[in-house]
């Protein structure tokens, strides 16, 4: 059967224009009607090669058969009940399998579950200030925390996400988030966090320093072990929790369980979400267990937190992680996926195009600038690539404080065959772009 004119793309985009606001951004006017795996079928019938996997939240794939399989048998017996009036063994067990892989300092951890990473973060900041008794929160130029009110103070990127929403919440301080190949260095980060110490906020005030191990919106730039081992150091010094924010670098995306283990840097507390519960609600805040208890009975929680079909769902996340290897697929898909990068840098015909390629594991960029140089940053370059790769059948996202990063964060669970046909797209795709440019 055909596809009406009322159930087109053009029609719901029509309708969708119509009835939501547009503060929620929408990257493609193409609307989804099945998934599997890597693939999407939209509504009028076309396939798509995903490489956004709802950004980062679906490193098991579109409806993983053990995720559905967990999902139903919970529906099975309940949906809901609310954690906080009447409790359920699946929210343990999944506290407990976190607690044991968590790489959190100390021996004893502890475990809540929230709905969003922005509400997990929001809980590790609320958690960290009710510990130390202390205000100030230190974050980093180009970071996402999340649009939520504090997420937005906390994030080091004003447009979109702060411009025109009013005041940010106070006693949130950010430092440059050292970046090499624009000449931003460890050190000059370490010396700006003991000026801000000595001109700004006297540490004492600081309850709780927040960073991304590879920062996601921000364009996949990559924490250096010495920058985590410094500020370790200065958290310890100081009496300072630090947060290290895995919402879109956990889950063997990095081909590691969690991207501060290729650090060997133990935080106090590590924020999950995203592909936590393969494409369910939940998001979680596993720490050092003196430090989570400290909030009284009634201080954390949240309703729909921990909800039973999101954990059925996460504790199946773990399992499939562990029986199909998906961390050491990551190493050979981010391999891949820089491999082919590689090659279009050095074509003849994308000369100086593509400035960098970096990643971790399966979290993979290119930054692309005009002419080679890094400080020229091609953004309209970026926005062009993202729409040709779509109408190709290829869904990319893009990235970065200059809007000029093309990140990849394609399933785990995707074959070398199918990942290599999207590389393809992406291929043809820029070089029409650039041609086009130049004709």
């Amino acid at each position: 059967m055909g596809v009406t004119a009322a159930d087109s793309n053009t029609a719901l985009q029509a309708r969708r224009e119509a009835a939501v606001p547009r503060g929620l951004g929408i990257q493609m006017p193409v609307f989804a009607a099945k998934a599997e795996n890597a693939e999407i079928t939209d509504v009028e019938g076309k396939r798509y090669i995903d490489f956004a996997a709802g950004i980062a939240v679906l490193n098991t794939g579109h409806l993983h058969p053990k995720i559905k399989a967990a999902v139903s048998a919970q529906l099975d017996h309940f949906s809901h009940t609310c954690i906080q009036v009447m409790p359920y063994e699946g929210y343990i067990r999944l506290a407990e399998r976190l607690n044991a892989v968590v790489p959190t300092r100390g021996p004893n951890r502890k475990t809540v579950f929230l709905t969003t990473g922005a509400e997990a973060i929001e809980n590790a900041v609320k958690i960290a200030r009710h510990h130390t008794g202390r205000n100030g929160v230190i974050a980093f130029s180009g970071a996402f925390h999340g649009r939520t009110l504090l997420g937005m103070a906390l994030t080091g990127k004003v447009v979109p996400y702060k411009a025109g929403f009013g005041s940010m919440p106070g006693e949130i301080y950010h430092l440059p988030f050292p970046v090499a190949y624009h000449g931003k260095e460890v050190e000059q980060t370490l010396e700006a966090l003991e000026v801000m110490f000595r001109a700004d906020v006297d540490p004492k005030r600081i309850a709780a320093m927040i960073i991304e191990p590879v920062q996601g919106e921000g364009g996949f730039y990559i924490a250096q072990a010495e920058l985590l081992a410094g500020l370790r150091r200065i958290c310890d010094e100081h009496g300072i929790v630090m947060i290290v924010d895995e919402v879109q670098t956990g889950f063997a995306r990095t081909g590691k369980m969690f991207a501060i283990e290729h650090a060997g840097v133990e935080p106090d507390m590590i924020t999950m979400a995203k592909s936590l519960a393969g494409g369910f609600p939940l998001s979680a805040v596993t720490g050092k267990a003196e430090i989570m208890d400290s909030p009284a009975a009634g201080g954390l929680g949240g309703t729909y937190g921990g909800n039973p079909l999101a954990l059925a769902a996460g504790n199946a996340v773990l399992d499939i992680i562990e029986e199909e290897g998906l961390c050491a697929r990551a190493e050979r898909i981010g391999e891949l996926l820089t491999g082919r990068l590689k090659e279009l840098q050095n074509s003849n015909s994308l000369k100086g195009v593509i400035g960098d390629i970096r990643g971790l594991g399966a979290m993979v960029a290119m930054e692309l600038v005009a002419g080679g140089d890094a400080n020229r940053p091609d953004p309209d370059l970026a926005k062009a690539l993202t729409a040709r790769a779509a109408q190709k059948g290829l869904i990319l996202l893009s990235c970065g404080v200059r809007g000029n990063v093309i990140r990849f964060l394609v399933p785990l669970t995707a074959s070398d065959a199918l990942i290599n046909e999207g590389m393809d797209m992406l291929g043809e795709a820029l070089r029409e772009c650039v041609a086009e440019r130049a004709a």
